[in-house]
């Protein structure tokens, strides 16, 4: 596809995942505006070649796409009801790809709602970091009609290399809450286990080199223990705060799914900044920090 031929794409949001999918973007040939309440972000992004208008409007008259990486659902909601002049049934029909991790019926609520006036809308939650996003390597899971999802493959591409259309919408905020679920229970028995072999004198490299040859491995423990919780750097770019949302919203799903689930509901007790110490603003690695002497977690809890 030619640069005449891309969509043009505009970004809401512009926090360390968006802005590195603006610039992504960007340098692959798409013509990119943006916005951020943050006037600094904005800086950084007209800097890397992309048009800041300044409002949400703007953004939405000057693309086809519009790509959003916000906090949550309840800000989605309010960046898209600032942009119902441009969603009208009389404007031209544009693809709105949240990627951020949100609420699976507030989802499905602004597809329905977006439909009945010709717009698409896919939950397309991502999952990389923000290194992933700067790089275009993240995953993608997306829900949403497959006309849409078809239509927003090329920005997708351009920001992912593992793209799963999982179904319809709100399909996408599923799997990425299933996914992140899994994540925060992870952290926490990767922990454990190095805790107890370093306290049976095994080193936690030399055990983490065994549990990622072997079945207990995960993402966890091949990636964010050698990277973040060795070498005590905490660096990853995701928030505390964030997957506590992220756990919070798997739980409300379950509870709403009539699914009960122990492990779950024992983790988010586990990862409460009452028992942890750990500030909602600072990095949610620190909740794998298996050393007893520098470790905030309370293992009595």
């Amino acid at each position: 596809m030619s640069a005449a031929e891309l969509p043009r794409v505009g970004v809401i949001g512009l926090g360390a995942m968006g802005m590195g999918m603006a610039t992504s973007l960007a340098s692959k040939g798409f013509a990119v505006t943006a916005f951020d309440l943050s006037t600094e972000a904005c800086a950084h992004a007209a800097a890397a070649g992309i048009a800041t208008p300044g409002n949400v409007l703007s953004v939405f008259a000057n693309a086809d796409q519009i790509l959003i990486s916000l906090p949550n659902a309840r800000i989605v909601e309010a960046v898209l009801q600032e942009a119902a002049p441009e969603l009208t049934a009389d404007s031209p029909s544009r693809i709105i790809i949240d990627a951020s991790t949100s609420e699976v019926e507030v989802s499905r609520k602004l597809a329905a709602e977006l439909a009945e006036n010709g717009h698409g809308f896919i939950d397309a939650p991502v999952s990389g970091g923000p290194s992933g996003a700067a790089a275009g390597s993240l995953a993608v899971m997306a829900g949403g009609e497959e006309v849409f999802f078809n239509r927003a493959l090329s920005v997708l591409e351009a920001i992912a290399t593992k793209i799963l259309h999982v179904g319809p919408s709100g399909a996408g905020n599923v799997a990425k809450l299933v996914n992140n679920m899994l994540v925060a229970c992870h952290m926490q028995t990767t922990r454990e286990a190095l805790k107890l072999s370093e306290a049976a004198g095994v080193k936690a490299e030399d055990a983490l080199r065994v549990i990622n040859s072997a079945t207990g491995r995960s993402a966890i423990s091949e990636i964010h223990f050698p990277n973040w919780v060795l070498p005590a750097s905490f660096d990853s770019g995701f928030s505390a705060g964030l997957m506590r949302k992220d756990v919070r919203l798997a739980l409300e799903l379950a509870e709403t799914s009539g699914c009960n689930l122990p492990m779950a509901s024992l983790t988010k007790s586990l990862w409460s900044e009452a028992n942890t110490g750990i500030a909602d603003t600072e990095d949610f690695m620190l909740a794998g920090d298996y050393r007893s002497a520098k470790s905030k977690l309370k293992d009595e809890a």
